[in-house]
C-alpha cells in the first residue's frame, strides 16, 4: 500500500511571488513526506467558495496571503492570536476548518535565532507601522512580557487604534519624533514597507539606540534592507526578514504533516539564491 499524498497550497491574488512553495516542497523532499505544496490564485469574489470546497479540492490545508488574510479569518474558527492580529494566514482541518497566525511566532523565533539574547535588558519596543504585521509583532511582544510597546505610523490615528486594542502597554509616537522614542529602547521593529525594492526608503537615526540594541525588519526584498545596513555599521544586532519567513512556516507545517521542520542554512541558503535570481530580474 502507498502513503496518499496529502497537498496544501497557498492562496493569494496574485500568488506568483509567494515563496511559500520553495519551502514547504523543500521540507516535504527532506522528511520523505509524501505531499505537495501548491499555489493557488483566486480573485477575492470567488475566495469565500475556494475555502468552501478546500477539502473537496483534496486539500488538508492552506496559507492564505494578500488580499485573503481577513476574509480567512471571518471563514475559519481562528484562535486567540489571529483574533488578536485581525487576520488568519494558516488554515488546518481539525473537525473544523481552522485558523492561526504564524507571523507572531515567525517573529519571535527569528529573532531568538538571530540574538539570542534580544530580550536582555529590554523594557521598551518601538515598532514602526500599524497594519496586519505590526499587529502580530506587537501581540508576540505582549506574551514575551515587554513592558513598553511604542508605535509609530505615518498616520497617527492607525497607531492609536492599536493602542485602544491591546492596551495600556502600547502608546504612540509621532512619525516624526521617532528619534526621541529610541533613546531607551533595545528593540527597534520596521513592519512598514518603506525600504522594500520600489519603494522608498526608512529615514531613521538609530544613533539614540542603546548598543545592546537589536534592529528587525520584516522587509526582505532586498534581503538586508537599508536600515539593516546603517544597524549592523552601527554595531547592532539585527534579524531580517528572511529569517522571519522562513520561521513563520514551520507551525503551518507541522500542523499539516506532524513534523516540526527546521529552519536550517541549506534552506536559507537556496531561498537567497532564489531572490537574488528575481531580483536580477527585475528592472530598476
Amino acid at each position: 500500500m502507498t502513503e496518499k499524498a496529502r497537498a496544501v497550497c497557498v492562496i493569494g491574488w496574485p500568488v506568483e511571488h509567494s515563496r511559500s512553495p520553495l519551502i514547504h516542497n523543500y521540507w516535504l523532499k527532506q522528511y520523505g513526506i509524501v505531499g505537495e505544496y501548491r499555489r493557488e490564485a483566486v480573485r477575492p469574489e470567488e475566495f469565500a467558495a475556494f475555502i468552501e470546497s478546500l477539502a473537496e479540492r483534496g486539500y488538508v490545508g492552506a496559507n492564505v496571503t494578500v488580499p485573503h488574510k481577513e476574509a480567512a479569518l471571518a471563514l475559519s474558527q481562528p484562535d486567540d492570536r489571529a483574533r488578536a492580529v485581525g487576520a488568519a494566514n494558516t488554515l488546518w482541518f481539525d473537525g473544523a476548518l481552522r485558523s492561526t497566525n504564524t507571523d507572531v511566532e515567525g517573529f519571535l523565533h527569528n529573532l531568538d535565532a538571530s540574538a539570542a539574547d534580544w530580550q536582555r535588558d529590554l523594557s521598551k519596543a518601538v515598532v514602526l507601522g500599524a497594519g496586519g504585521a505590526a499587529r502580530a509583532v506587537i501581540y508576540g511582544l505582549r506574551e514575551r512580557g515587554i513592558a513598553q510597546i511604542v508605535v509609530a505610523n505615518r498616520t497617527r490615528e492607525r497607531a492609536e487604534a492599536l493602542c485602544r486594542q491591546f492596551g495600556a502597554r502600547v502608546a504612540v509616537s509621532d512619525w516624526n519624533d521617532i528619534k526621541h522614542a529610541l533613546g531607551d529602547a533595545a528593540l527597534l521593529v520596521n513592519t512598514t514597507t518603506l525600504g522594500m525594492h520600489g519603494q522608498p526608503s526608512l529615514a531613521v537615526d538609530l544613533a539614540p539606540l542603546p548598543r545592546h540594541a537589536t534592529v528587525a525588519d520584516l522587509v526582505y526584498v532586498p534581503i538586508e534592507t537599508p536600515l539593516l545596513t546603517q544597524a549592523k555599521a552601527s554595531g547592532l544586532r539585527t534579524a531580517d526578514g528572511l529569517g522571519m519567513l522562513l520561521h513563520q512556516a514551520v507551525h503551518g507545517f507541522a500542523l499539516w504533516f506532524g513534523i516540526t521542520p527546521a529552519v536550517t542554512s541549506e534552506l536559507r541558503a537556496l531561498l537567497e539564491a532564489d531572490l537574488g535570481a528575481a531580483q536580477r530580474k527585475r528592472p530598476g
